[in-house]
């Protein structure tokens, strides 16, 4: 069991059970999506895990995130049941999100297996940054609805820099836009995503033609 605990504002109990809903947010139009926690929860429950809230408003929030407990003795029917997540090799991955807890969450996540990586906060800075590592960024991964520059003109973009890059598109809305990707993208992940399907999609992708 993991706690975090801090003694901010608090949580109102009259949102406490919505806190972990894909795009449910507290926060303005355009600084934040509400993907954060239920990303986190996604993770959790990844791992055969859960989460439990307390919040008292004007005294702060405590998280305790669960885990399966291995038993030394347990170690080999563990290992049966638990196939290995697939490993990168150092190849170099670009992350494109505008929420910052996705982005980081995502970044962790590839170099604990394997993979080296990038990010940039929005479209402009994708570009900017894949027009001086293109030939050492093997794919890239875009959120689609990004504030100014959103993903599908991102990734329109970079496929005029490179026909032949390689993109994973995300997102938690499948808009007419999303659909209208097509061939456009190797493979869509929707958002909340494990880290298991991360790692997947992503190896399908760098294996392709």
């Amino acid at each position: 069991m993991i706690t975090i605990s801090d003694t901010g504002m608090g949580i109102p109990s009259k949102i406490l059970d919505k806190i972990f809903e894909p795009f449910f947010t507290t926060k303005e139009i355009g600084k934040g999506t509400g993907l954060g926690l239920s990303t986190v929860h996604a993770i959790v429950k990844s791992h055969g895990g859960f989460i439990n809230v307390y919040s008292e408003v004007g005294k702060g929030t405590t998280f305790k995130l669960y885990f399966p407990a291995q038993m030394k003795d347990q170690a080999g029917t563990e290992e049966m049941t638990h196939p290995t997540l697939p490993q990168g090799n150092g190849e170099l991955i670009l992350i494109v999100d505008d929420e910052a807890t996705i982005r980081d969450i995502t970044k962790s996540t590839l170099e604990a297996n394997g993979y080296n990586v990038m990010t940039a906060n929005d479209g402009t800075e994708a570009i900017s940054l894949y027009a001086q590592n293109r030939e050492i960024i093997n794919v890239v991964i875009s959120d689609i609805m990004m504030p100014i520059m959103d993903g599908t003109a991102t990734i329109r973009a970079l496929q005029k820099m490179n026909p032949n890059i390689k993109i994973i598109a995300a997102s938690g809305l499948i808009t007419s836009d999303v659909k209208n990707l097509g061939t456009q993208v190797q493979a869509f992940l929707t958002k909340p995503f494990s880290a298991e399907k991360l790692l997947t999609t992503l190896q399908k992708v760098l294996s392709s033609k």
